[in-house]
């Protein structure tokens, strides 16, 4: 595909863009020149930072309040994203929410809710974006999590919706490529991020939610995802202890599982839940990139900034072919 614009000349779209990831997101890549188009449900929280975004430079940013959940809201995004900046240069799909709970415990009206955010607003937005850019050429980027590879206890809906997440991002993938549709395709695989999500989610358990160490900075994703715009990836994992567990489930499922009850106490502080209804069903905790994990957060990954260097990635991979390469000499 040709080579997409600098960050400072696009127009990105960005869902999710309240809270967490997606807010982190938007004040990166404004910080850097682009134009960008918030949509979340929560107006308070997106009319806010509209107001911090345009007391430094008005112009840069527009907001659209919608539920990625309806198909008919984000074609709206996309004509005001034209109204307001003669279009889009790239879409990203952050806008997601967590269940904590067993999966019988969970009602089907909540399961339904999850589904209609993480899933069918990764889609919804897709091909929305792929509407628009299919002539011209863009980038899309999909926030799935390392639970597109993994399964945690206490998350099933969640993994569930990021493991078909990864499914429809690949086929998308491969149906781009087969009509030489010049658009980028990046799959994000974050792993436990300090943002306001156990917060922020539905919980049923009996004690406040939590996430797995190592813990990063949301802004490592916004980095990994800015990087995406501008050179398409298949997929990037932010955090490298992700990728570590993601490769040794592939190597032994068993193994993993029985990592269950280590996860599942890792996912629970010790006080009582705050507020179980959290944000599933409403808006509501939005306004900030960070949580309030009571550990020590990692300010950068050096697996994920390693992978985004190209003279990195080559060394790396070529390095792992000589390796390689040299086993199977010795074998022979």
């Amino acid at each position: 595909m040709p080579p997409l614009k600098p960050l400072k000349a696009q127009t990105i779209v960005i869902t999710g863009a309240s809270s967490g990831i997606g807010l982190a997101t938007v004040r990166m890549a404004v910080e850097r020149g682009a134009r960008v188009v918030m949509v979340a449900r929560d107006e308070a929280a997106l009319a806010a930072e509209q107001a911090r975004i345009d007391a430094g430079g008005a112009g840069r940013a527009i907001h659209v309040v919608a539920d990625v959940g309806d198909r008919e809201a984000l074609d709206g995004v996309a004509r005001r994203a034209a109204e307001a900046f003669g279009g889009f240069d790239a879409w990203v799909n952050v806008a997601g929410l967590t269940i904590y709970g067993k999966l019988w415990q969970v009602s089907e009206e909540d399961h339904e809710r999850l589904m209609r955010t993480n899933f069918w607003g990764t889609v919804n937005g897709s091909l929305v974006a792929v509407a628009h850019l299919r002539d011209k050429g863009g980038a899309l980027v999909n926030v799935g999590s390392v639970a597109s590879d993994l399964a945690f206890p206490l998350q099933g809906m969640y993994c569930a919706s990021k493991h078909a997440v990864k499914g429809f991002t690949d086929a998308l993938r491969m149906e781009l490529l087969q009509d030489d549709v010049p658009v980028g395709v990046t799959l994000i695989k974050p792993t436990s991020i300090d943002t306001p999500l156990p917060q922020r989610a539905r919980n049923y358990m009996d004690h406040e939610p939590s996430l797995p160490p190592p813990i990063y900075r949301p802004e490592e994703v916004a980095e990994a995802i800015l990087h995406a715009v501008v050179h398409p990836r298949r997929e990037i994992y932010v955090g490298g202890a992700g990728k570590a567990l993601s490769d040794f489930k592939a190597l032994a499922p068993n193994a993993y599982d029985l990592l269950a009850p280590v996860v599942s106490a890792f996912e629970q502080r010790r006080e009582k839940p705050r507020d179980p209804e959290g944000a599933l069903h409403a808006p509501k905790g939005a306004g900030r990139t960070r949580g309030d994990y009571p550990g020590y957060v990692m300010r950068t990954s050096t697996y994920t900034r390693a992978g985004l260097n190209p003279v990195t990635t080559t060394v790396l991979a070529t390095g792992a072919t000589l390796a390689a390469a040299l086993l199977l000499g010795r074998r022979r």
